[in-house]
């Protein structure tokens, strides 16, 4: 995995992972990276800096302590992480997860097959930009599938 800092064309920054280098330039490339804030496809890298740990005993963190500092994700560290997070609460919620079965299911719902409702779940690239070209609304999600984070 890779953590990239993004950048849009209104100039909102924000991070994203992503599972390679290879697989950002190819997201890129196909159109599906989009700002995390305001949904504009003219995303780019941003200059990042590395962080480094230079003491093993260094002190622990402090509530106050800017959260890239202290690892893991406990909490949003900005407005846009925030509202990313309630978009995310309120999809799971409110739309019935259906896995890989993602692009049978958003078929069968759209040739009647299958009871109209919400969904969101796991296709591949190739497999959504048919969908798209069939009719049918599908849109990425800007998170990573929760079984694999």
């Amino acid at each position: 995995m890779i953590k990239y800092t993004l950048k849009c064309s209104e100039d909102h920054r924000f991070d994203s992972w992503f599972q390679s280098a290879e697989a950002f330039e190819k997201l890129l490339s196909a159109g599906l990276v989009t700002c995390s804030v305001c949904g504009a496809l003219g995303v780019e890298k941003a200059i990042m800096a590395p962080q480094v740990r230079t003491n093993r005993h260094a002190s622990p963190p402090t509530d106050d302590t800017p959260r890239e500092k202290t690892g893991p994700l406990s909490k949003p560290a900005s407005p846009a992480e925030q509202a990313l997070s309630e978009m995310r609460k309120m999809v799971e919620e409110t739309s019935e997860d259906v896995g890989d079965n993602f692009v049978s299911e958003a078929r069968a719902i759209h040739e009647g097959d299958a009871p109209e409702r919400p969904i969101y779940g796991q296709a591949k690239i190739e497999d959504a930009k048919e969908l798209a070209d069939e009719g049918i609304a599908v849109v990425p999600l800007p998170w990573g599938n929760k079984r694999t984070n």
